[in-house]
């Protein structure tokens, strides 16, 4: 019989460039600072996310390194991967070992140094989670890949280029309020429109950046939770995993996140709940496109309505179902084995009541979802405040 399962603990440090920083260092510095949150002595495993440390700082073999140099080994660590949604993996994997009995503290990490390799570097490494032998042998990038998505779905809703433009304007006021975003700047439509175009219709601030940062979880069953959190636990009620064909051309229709879909129906499903019963969302918005699709798979809106509702600002704060109030991979950043964890993080925050200028009023249930390549893999948990 399972436990449930809440969160006690988060951390999370500044994200950007961070050349002073190794992979470990920042890693540590988001689990110590969710240790110190959770108020707890020892930690009994460890789950850490991570898409690519191999190619990016040429580290593997890193779950050992990381409960090393954390200065919690010899307990049981794991690093699991899957692309861009290696940090939500992390998340369910940790649930798990609570909520079957074998740990009573697990520490979940996602972490990512991507800034230390040249432009090309990077794109090759995080073209490997896309399809090696059908795309990316013939050139396609993930911009392209996503800009082929974003083409199809404005040809067949009719969404406009404006409106991907303010997904980006929302997500950079969002983040504006945030203090560890990496780009807190707020942007207009025009900035968005204007801005160097990297693969028609997607112009740079279409994209999420390039970005070194950890986040970090503490996990622990809910009767230990109500025992020792110094704050309200956070108690996650819903989950959801599923995957789709890597390759787009396989796929029936490219505007569709199948992945999405189903791993949205498990977790409502598991969580007993329907969409509109959600005070807030993080979606993976790894390119303006993406977060329109999210919100049409996972049923705040009608399919082809993801523009319109955005542009009519249902998404923004103050809006019906507020999206990426962190500012999202596009404001807050991207360091790919790391988002996952830091969309519970942003969740956990808001359901505390501690989001400050960001805060969404009376939030109780949350949800966040965490996507894999172009939709290859997703990953969804649904949050709410302990009761």
């Amino acid at each position: 019989m399972s436990r449930d399962v809440a969160i006690i603990g988060i951390g999370m440090s500044k994200w950007g460039e961070l050349w002073d920083r190794s992979l470990r260092d920042i890693f540590v510095e988001a689990a110590l600072a969710a240790i110190d949150d959770a108020g707890v002595d020892k930690i009994d495993s460890l789950y850490i996310g991570n898409m690519t440390a191999g190619l990016f700082t040429g580290q593997e073999h890193l779950a050992a390194l990381l409960a090393d140099y954390l200065g919690v080994a010899p307990i049981p660590a794991t690093r699991v991967e899957s692309a861009c949604a290696s940090g939500g993996l992390a998340v369910k994997m940790g649930y798990l070992e609570v909520a079957l009995g074998m740990s009573e503290v697990v520490l979940v990490g996602g972490v990512e140094k991507m800034t230390d390799v040249g432009t090309d570097q990077a794109t090759y490494a995080l073209a490997t989670a896309a399809d090696q032998d059908y795309e990316v042998y013939h050139g396609i990038t993930f911009p392209g890949l996503y800009a082929m998505m974003a083409r199809l779905h404005m040809e067949k809703y009719g969404t406009t280029r404006e409106q991907l433009a303010q997904v980006a304007v929302k997500n950079h006021y969002h983040g504006s309020m945030n203090p560890v975003a990496q780009y807190p700047q707020r942007i207009t439509v025009e900035q968005v429109l204007n801005s160097v175009m990297i693969a028609d219709p997607l112009r740079i601030l279409d994209c999420s950046p390039i970005t070194d940062g950890a986040a970090a979880l503490i996990l622990c069953p809910l009767e230990l939770a109500k025992k020792i959190s110094r704050k309200p636990p956070v108690k996650i009620i819903g989950i959801g995993h599923a995957t789709d064909s890597i390759a787009l051309h396989s796929r029936d229709d490219l505007t569709t996140l199948k992945a999405t879909e189903r791993a949205a129906q498990q977790a409502y499903r598991m969580a007993g709940i329907k969409p509109s019963d959600l005070d807030l969302a993080e979606v993976h918005d790894c390119f303006t496109i993406a977060e329109i699709c999210v919100i049409e798979a996972l049923g705040l809106v009608e399919k082809g309505q993801g523009g319109p509702a955005t542009a009519a600002g249902m998404t923004t704060l103050g809006g019906k179902i507020p999206v990426n109030t962190s500012g999202g991979l596009k404001s807050k950043g991207h360091p790919v084995g790391a988002t996952g964890v830091a969309q519970v993080v942003e969740i956990v925050t808001q359901l505390r009541g501690e989001a400050g200028p960001r805060q969404v009023a009376n939030a109780r249930l949350g949800l966040t979802q965490n996507m894999g390549g172009s939709g290859g893999s997703t990953l969804i948990h649904i949050m709410e405040v302990a009761s």
